[in-house]
């Protein structure tokens, strides 16, 4: 799990840094030379588009995910293990779903030649990265929905023991 992790935040990294460089530089460009850079907006979309979804397994793995927790004090401890299950199992079913979606679609964009208006840079490749990283956040929560939610921490931020 740590290399997964290693490697979907240092592609998270890439592509932000990418992104606060390129418009930087499209900045600058625009007020010193009164020139902005061609396609710009699109490569900034496409590395946001890598961004969320490189995200969202980051996100589930590190239980960084919004959470309810009122009733949380409330409830017995095999209630909230249960739930616990339940909720990653609902999860996993629903983002495998959205990336058998997203996979067709990548499929038929592929077949279509969808592409950028300016650069003209396909975006077939990048649904296939949002449909692998949605399945490997399906695959997180399956694995999930097996362990046992930790205990609060000390800042009162809920997390998932053993990963």
């Amino acid at each position: 799990m740590k290399r997964i992790e290693g490697g979907l935040g240092l592609v998270a990294a890439v592509a932000l840094f990418a992104m606060m460089a390129l418009t930087f530089v499209d900045v600058v460009s625009r007020k010193l030379l009164n020139a902005s850079i061609t396609g710009s907006v699109e490569v900034t979309e496409l590395l946001m588009f890598v961004l969320i979804f490189v995200g969202l397994p980051l996100v589930s793995l590190r239980g960084e995910h919004v959470l309810f927790d009122l009733l949380d004090h409330f409830l017995p401890a095999a209630f909230k293990r249960m739930q616990n299950a339940i909720a990653h199992l609902i999860n996993a079913a629903l983002v495998a779903g959205g990336g058998v979606l997203v996979w067709q679609r990548a499929m038929r964009s592929a077949e279509q030649g969808d592409m950028t208006a300016q650069l003209e840079i396909g975006f077939a490749s990048f649904q296939y990265m949002a449909a692998i990283a949605l399945g490997i956040t399906a695959l997180i929560h399956l694995i999930l929905a097996t362990r046992r939610p930790a205990e609060v921490a000390d800042d009162g931020v809920e997390g998932i023991s053993g990963v």
